[in-house]
């Protein structure tokens, strides 16, 4: 076998064939003329035994910049060939070890890393590829520089693929839901590599996991939720049926039972529904966002009935999303966590406004997208300019049997002119209706009086609603995607009071002028939706939401597709 090294010292060629001298070539001096069996594309094959060829000049002299390689800079050359930001890394520094040297900073970085990647279980990270012991048997195995070499190459590439399962996640988000659009900031791997080889590797590497009390949180509730499965779960579960203050017999003693190894309840000897179960279970429900009438029934039991197992496979995935955005979010953003229907102001950390929303509907086409975007203007007194999706979907139907009906919409041709009702619509379809629908701003308008813009190619935004009568409900997915707010003045005054010393007139004056009114944001805001079913408080413990869309159940599978440790069955 052999390769063929440019002045960079690039492998640019392989072949696999058997040594047979040199052959001339009149004018460009001495040429490989090995017997050739096949030739491989760089980067196509790993070659583990192989015969060095230099590129040569007049007279047999190596060409002007070739350069020696050793046996270990030739397996370093090999091993790396296949991944571009190992051949650019490796190249940059001639082929030199990082890892596999004598000196007391490539000694440093390979204690580090097998201490962090001893660690690796407290993330989630995926079992079988970060094994201390097969690091110490791969670093231990290192017989000769060509060994030494093939270690150091494999160590690296180990590196880059800790630091982005660490950093910014083990799975690709669109991979796994086409309907999360999430964008991770993962970094280029050459650009990870120089900067732990400058840096101080324990520090650079217990850098790396998001730095959020959220994430923190989240750890700390997997280690508890672990010593509670490896101890048999939760116990017994609530048997079916309704009860609530005054109630007694052994559905009572078991929904006790479940509240005391829940953490809602002290210890108690009480076989009835009394007060302090009451209030118990209403502690339970507003961690679980549930109306909290301290009454069990419903979707109250099924929380209560969720096992230990359950609850640990919402907190593995709530630490893998939490990886995605391993990002600044801003000091002052907007969050839509859609699993729990509530929209936050939230400013250097704390959350400064929160209402009630509406998501869009668990149906094909009209489930909310997660993505990060700048909420950059506000529009008062807004036109809803109907989707098309919805103009042919829904509403031509009603207009081929009445051209008269939806009377409050504007139907507009091309050049945005009114079209005469009195032709009908009969003669279209679908795909052939070629005119707009507008609703102009009004009371009785689908958007509400307001509408919080932050353009993006998903056409989603936040408004109002005049179907105020949906906030009451405890699941809020009814919409067609775009994000309904319950108090959407109030969260405009908010916003316009990062720039205005009368937030509430300025918005008022326009909304009385019954124009439609662009107010610009002079600071854009970055807004994020957000899915999360497992929720760190603040104040230490955990709250869990509804898989709304059974995008957690996929992501789940997946990271245990990717070698995560998934907890078994367990109450």
């Amino acid at each position: 076998m052999g390769i063929v090294i440019n002045q960079s010292g690039l492998v640019t060629r392989m072949f696999v064939g058997k040594w047979q001298g040199w052959s001339e070539d009149p004018g460009k001096g001495r040429r490989l003329r090995p017997r050739m069996i096949a030739m491989l594309p760089k980067g196509t094959l790993r070659i583990v035994g192989m015969t060095l060829a230099f590129v040569t000049g007049i007279g047999g002299m190596p060409a002007a910049g070739a350069t020696e390689i050793t046996a270990f800079k030739q397996a370093v050359a090999i091993g790396a060939a296949e991944d571009p930001a190992l051949s650019d890394f490796y190249r940059e520094i001639n082929y030199r070890a990082i890892w596999t040297g004598s000196s007391p900073e490539d000694r440093e970085r390979r204690a580090a890393f097998l201490s962090i990647v001893g660690e690796a279980d407290v993330h989630g990270l995926p079992q079988g590829i970060y094994d201390e012991a097969i690091l110490r048997d791969l670093m231990g195995g290192a017989r000769n520089d060509r060994d030494r070499g093939r270690v150091e190459a494999e160590l690296s590439r180990l590196l880059l693929t800790f630091v982005r399962h660490l950093e910014t996640g083990i799975l690709v988000p669109s991979e796994v839901d086409r309907d999360i659009k999430r964008e991770v900031p993962r970094r280029d791997g050459a650009t990870i590599l120089r900067e732990f080889a400058r840096a101080e590797p324990y520090a650079y590497l217990t850098s790396l996991a998001p730095r959020t009390a959220e994430y923190a949180g989240l750890v700390r509730e997997k280690a508890k939720l672990e010593r509670i499965v490896a101890a048999g779960g939760y116990g017994p579960t609530v048997p079916a049926g309704r009860l609530e203050l005054g109630a007694s017999g052994m559905g009572v003693l078991a929904l006790r039972d479940r509240l005391i190894s829940l953490g809602y309840l002290p210890r108690t000897e009480t076989a009835q529904f009394d007060a302090g179960m009451e209030l118990a279970v209403e502690a339970f429900q507003a961690d679980h966002g549930l109306n909290n009438d301290g009454i069990v029934g419903g979707a109250t039991l099924a929380a209560l009935n969720r096992s230990a197992a359950e609850r640990l496979g919402q907190v593995l995935v709530a630490m893998e999303r939490e990886r995605w955005m391993n990002r600044d979010l801003g000091d002052r953003h907007i969050l839509v966590n859609l699993t729990d229907f509530r929209t936050r102001i939230v400013v250097e950390g704390e959350t400064i406004f929160e209402t009630r929303s509406v998501i869009g509907a668990d149906k094909d086409g009209q489930r909310t997208p997660e993505f990060s975007d700048e909420m950059d203007h506000i529009v008062i007194n807004p036109s809803w300019y109907v989707p098309r999706s919805i103009v042919v979907n829904e509403y031509l139907p009603a207009l081929r049997r009445n051209p008269y009906a939806l009377g409050y919409m504007e139907i507009t041709d091309r050049q945005g002119r009114v079209v005469n009702r009195g032709h009908g619509f009969a003669q279209y379809s679908a795909g052939t209706f070629p005119f707009a629908m507008r609703q102009p701003p009004g009371p009785r308008n689908a958007l509400g009086l307001v509408k919080f813009m932050f353009p993006n190619r998903y056409n989603i935004y936040l408004h109002d609603t005049p179907a105020k009568n949906l906030f009451s409900s405890e699941v809020r997915a009814f919409s067609h995607g775009c994000i309904r707010l319950g108090d959407p003045f109030d969260f405009a005054y908010a916003l316009l009071g990062m720039q205005s010393d009368d937030p509430e007139g300025e918005f008022q004056r326009h909304l009385r002028s019954g124009r439609e009114t662009r107010v610009n944001l002079e600071t854009p805001v970055p807004v994020h939706l957000i899915y999360r079913t497992a929720i760190a408080k603040p104040g230490g413990g955990v709250e869990y939401r509804g898989d709304i869309y059974g995008r957690d159940a996929r992501i789940l599978a997946a990271l245990g597709a990717a070698g995560v440790a998934l907890p078994g069955p367990g109450s």
